[in-house]
């Protein structure tokens, strides 16, 4: 059974994948501080949940051109008035032809934002809870999104802390791949088993490293798969 690489190892073979250290260095991108993703607005992180949720099993690039109509339609996602819409009005605006007319997705949006809500009465801000949250157990975040959100499971409340700044790893076909390569996990990618274990070698590559899990996580996608220069 193989295990997981000392960290200088994974970045030795990404740098030479991709045509050295400073190639990949510029591959790279950080995560904003805790202090930082505490002074989001929360109306940005519901905003980024229901982004996700319409981009999972669609395409991207026309969830983003029509992005500035969601925006328009809900209010820019304020909770407050989301809370107070009842439900002809949620009805009538998942039929509105400017946004993508999915009703399932369109109760999302008020789903999470009662999600939302709960947990600002209790941390004050909905940031301030992502921004507590310790990042050496990165996976209790994404099964409390999964649990607690709606339609927040898999990558989708990943893909949305990432683009939020919060730190975090994403399980990527690249990095599933480097994973089983190794026979570090043999289960789904999804199991409590699994997740566990990665984050396990996520918080030891970052000890060695010093650096974040979103760098670790890119370092590692960069250093297997088809992804060469």
């Amino acid at each position: 059974m193989q295990k997981v690489e000392k960290f200088q190892a994974i970045y030795q073979r990404a740098c030479e994948r991709k045509g050295g250290p400073a190639v990949l260095e510029s591959l790279l991108s950080q995560p904003l501080t805790n202090a930082q993703v505490a002074e989001i607005c929360d109306d940005r992180f519901l905003a980024e949940f229901s982004k996700k949720v319409f981009q999972s099993g669609f395409v991207w690039r026309v969830v983003r051109n029509k992005w500035p109509d969601f925006e328009r339609l809900f209010w820019g996602f304020d909770i407050d008035k989301l809370l107070l819409m009842p439900d002809e009005m949620l009805e009538s605006k998942a039929q509105d032809p400017s946004i993508i007319r999915n009703f399932s997705k369109v109760k999302t949006i008020r789903e999470n934002a009662l999600m939302i809500d709960r947990i600002r009465q209790e941390h004050g801000s909905f940031a301030k809870f992502v921004a507590d949250w310790p990042n050496e157990d990165i996976i209790g975040l994404w099964t409390y999104l999964k649990r607690c959100g709606a339609r927040l499971g898999g990558n989708t409340g990943p893909y949305a802390l990432r683009a939020l700044g919060k730190d975090t790893f994403i399980l990527t076909r690249d990095i599933e791949a480097y994973f089983r390569q190794r026979d570090i996990i043999s289960g789904g990618i999804q199991s409590k088993s699994s997740l566990n274990v990665i984050q396990q070698n996520f918080n030891d590559l970052q000890q060695q490293s010093g650096r974040s899990l979103q760098e670790i996580s890119l370092i590692i996608a960069n250093s297997v798969g088809d992804n060469l220069t």
